[in-house]
Formats: structure tokens, C-alpha cells, sequence
């Protein structure tokens, strides 16, 4: 595939890569999608919008966030160089807010007055509810109520910014839940609302949507690191959940010599709910108005799902990353709990960065791999900071002792 005119074909007019995505939702709600659609096509090319988000991004959310080389752990795991894309650093934590600037920036063109959403960690709770707040647009958060237990200093965050954390209590009570109820609370409010969903999956066009607005992290860490070396990694990774880290991460890199690897969460085994691999372990189907590669029981229902990360425990992936797995440009492969535990605390104790368990598993990884390789150099997208995980993990690993 000629990756230089990909922006230009990928999605297609109906919201599709390939064989994934699309708008699948009732009928009533087609033409508010199409209207999104048609929304962001005509801001996204708009000069005083862009200018704006720009604005935003360098003094508001502090954007560039820097580029660091990992050298004690590097020389810990005695192998390739690790470098991270520190979206730590970005406001509000976690790189969440790339998309929720744009999509409250979007929602004011719109004369929206209020952002729903769900969240599964917190960060894209928080960061929306931090955009609400900026705009001064009402703000809507779906939660189930084990993420709210365990995440609990977020959904402080988000009360704090003034906005509505909805408990969700059925099913797992975890992310997926979270989306089913953020998606009825749209339903009979969409005329003055936008949904704006947590992640590079839904309805056409919030995967490209979200991609777009995410790519300021890819961009900015191929100039990045081409500045510090000289040259271009060997690797980039980073986790994926639905995805839109990587997305944002992997866009910038995908017409240059570079392997590319989104890492899922492999939680505790194998088997249907153990994990929310769902590029490792899924298959074709449809969720939450989209499709694509899905973890799915027997009868097509959406399969348990399990991960120490909230953010990453979703049956499903966005489309354009099982597209880019179809087409062989990017590898997907999955990190255990114990695996990500042991990042986060190496992390920590060699770099002196506490990362979000979700970041956990892409640094877990890269630290395989460095040894693996040996040689060469692996950029990672540390997507969040782990300050909402401390409380969970101590709890359970204690102050990792046994991770030296």
C-alpha cells in the first residue's frame, strides 16, 4: 500500500477502512452522525479552527510534550535504547485531552451544550470534563462502578471540574458498560449534545476524528527524535485498548521504515475472560455502531474482558488498527499483568516516571524486545501518568519489593 496518499483514501466516504467501521446505529441516529461528519470535515480544513487548537495545545495543554531517553533503564535491561513520547507530561495526564480539546472545539461549532462520554481509568473522564469546563459546555461521564472503586482519585478529578459522574451497575460494571450507557443517555439527548467518545472506535467519524486530533503525538515525536539522533527508531509501540494513543502515535510513522507494534493487555491468561486481547484473540464483528476485530462468546455477544489497566478492558479495538494489522503495517502482540506491574515499577525506581498501568504494558514490552534486539533504538508512547494507579497498585503489589 502506497502509505504516502493513505490520509487522502483511508476512510472511505462511508467511514470505512476496508472492511472495518462504518456508521451501524439506528436509524434515527444516521443523520446526527452524518452531521458530525459533515461538521468536522469543513472545521478540520478551516484555518481559524486549526489556529485555535494550535493555540490550545501550546498554552493550555502545555504541548510539545518532550521526548526523553530512557538510559539507566535502558542500560538495565542491557539492550536496544528506550525512548519515551511523554504524553505524561500533557495536561491532565494522559493524552486524552488531544481529542477532548478538539471535540469540545467541534461541540461549540456545533452549538452543542453538553459532552457525554464514558470513561474506563478516568483520564478521558478528566480530560473531557476539563474541556467542558474550558468551553463551558455541561459534562455527562459514564463509569461502572468498578472502575469509579478503583479509580477512584479521578473520578474525584472530574466532580471537582463540575462534572456528572453517572455509576453504571450493570453487567461487569466496567468500560464496555460504560459505553452502553453513555450511548442511551445520547439517544434521548443528541439535539443538544455530542458524544464524544474515549477512544479511536464508535461510528464514523469518531475514529478519524479522534486519530486526527491525536496525531500532534506522533508528529511531534518523529521531529523529536529525529532531532535528539539523528536517525529513525527501529520500533515504535504503544498500548492499545480501542486505541487512539497508538493511532495518534503510529500515524506519523506509517510511510517510514519503522515497525510498529500496539500492545494489549494479556491480563492473567488466555482464555475468554482472562484478557482484553482483542487483536491477539478476536474476530470480526460489531459493536457500538462499528466493526471490527471484536472478543466475542459463541453466540456473537461481546466477551468478558479483563485487565489490571481500566482504560484497556474493552472486548473490541478500533477499526483502522485491524485494518493496519490486515494490511501487515502494524504487529499486535499482549503483556500480562505481572509483566506491566513489573515496567511500572522499573520505570519508577531507574527513571524516576511513575507510568499508567495502560503505559505499563507498551514500556513492558519495549523492554522485552530491547533485549531481544540488542541493538537499535524503541520509541514508546508513554500515554498517561500513573498517579491514579498508585493507590490500586500498593494495595496489591505493595511497594514492589520483588521488582528490582
Amino acid at each position: 500500500m502506497d502509505y504516502k496518499t493513505y490520509f487522502r483514501n483511508y476512510p472511505d466516504k462511508d467511514g470505512r477502512f476496508g472492511e472495518y467501521g462504518g456508521i451501524l446505529v439506528p436509524d434515527e441516529l444516521i443523520p446526527v452522525f452524518h452531521e458530525i461528519a459533515k461538521a468536522y470535515n469543513s472545521i478540520c480544513r478551516s484555518a481559524q479552527f486549526i489556529s485555535e487548537l494550535r493555540r490550545i495545545r501550546k498554552e493550555f495543554q502545555g504541548r510539545p510534550t518532550p521526548v526523553y531517553h530512557c538510559e539507566r533503564l535502558s542500560r538495565k535491561v542491557d539492550g536496544a535504547q528506550i525512548y519515551l513520547k511523554r504524553e505524561d507530561l500533557n495536561h491532565t495526564g494522559a493524552h486524552k485531552l488531544n481529542h477532548c480539546m478538539g471535540e469540545g472545539l467541534l461541540a461549540k461549532f456545533m452549538g452543542k451544550k453538553r459532552l457525554i462520554a464514558e470513561t474506563g481509568a478516568g483520564q478521558h473522564g478528566v480530560a473531557l470534563a476539563t474541556a467542558a469546563a474550558y468551553f463551558g459546555l455541561e459534562c455527562e461521564i459514564h463509569m461502572g462502578e468498578v472502575d469509579i472503586i478503583k479509580q477512584a482519585p479521578n473520578v474525584t478529578r472530574m466532580k471537582i471540574l463540575g462534572a456528572k459522574v453517572v455509576p453504571v451497575s450493570h453487567g461487569l460494571k466496567t468500560l464496555k458498560e460504560a459505553v452502553d450507557s453513555a450511548f442511551e443517555s445520547y439517544l434521548k439527548s443528541y439535539k443538544e449534545s455530542i458524544y464524544c467518545i474515549g477512544s479511536a472506535l464508535g461510528p464514523h467519524p469518531f475514529p478519524v476524528m479522534v486519530r486526527d486530533f491525536q496525531m500532534c503525538v506522533g508528529i511531534e515525536a518523529r521531529q523529536q527524535f529525529l532531532e535528539m539522533t539523528g536517525i529513525m527508531p527501529d520500533m515504535v509501540c504503544a498500548c492499545v485498548g480501542g486505541g487512539s494513543n497508538a493511532a495518534g502515535m503510529f500515524s506519523a510513522f506509517l510511510d517510514d521504515p519503522v515497525e510498529l507494534c500496539g500492545v494489549e493487555p494479556l491480563g492473567t491468561g488466555s482464555a475468554l475472560g482472562e484478557h482484553a486481547a482483542s487483536m491477539t484473540f478476536g474476530t470480526k464483528g460489531i459493536l457500538h455502531g462499528f466493526e471490527s476485530m471484536l472478543l466475542q462468546n459463541a453466540d456473537g455477544s461481546p466477551a468478558p474482558v479483563y485487565s489490571i489497566a481500566s482504560g484497556l478492558d474493552y472486548p473490541g479495538v478500533g477499526p483502522e488498527h485491524a485494518f493496519w494489522n490486515q494490511q501487515g503495517r502494524v504487529n499486535y502482540a499482549a503483556i500480562t499483568d505481572e509483566e506491566a506491574v513489573d515496567a511500572f515499577f522499573k520505570l519508577s525506581r531507574y527513571e524516576g516516571i511513575i507510568p499508567a498501568l495502560e503505559s505499563s504494558h507498551a514500556i513492558a514490552y519495549a523492554m522485552k524486545r530491547a533485549k531481544e534486539m540488542e541493538t537499535g533504538a524503541i520509541l514508546v508512547n508513554c500515554s498517561g501518568r500513573g498517579d491514579k494507579d498508585v493507590d490500586y497498585v500498593v494495595e496489591h503489589y505493595g511497594y514492589g519489593e520483588k521488582y528490582k
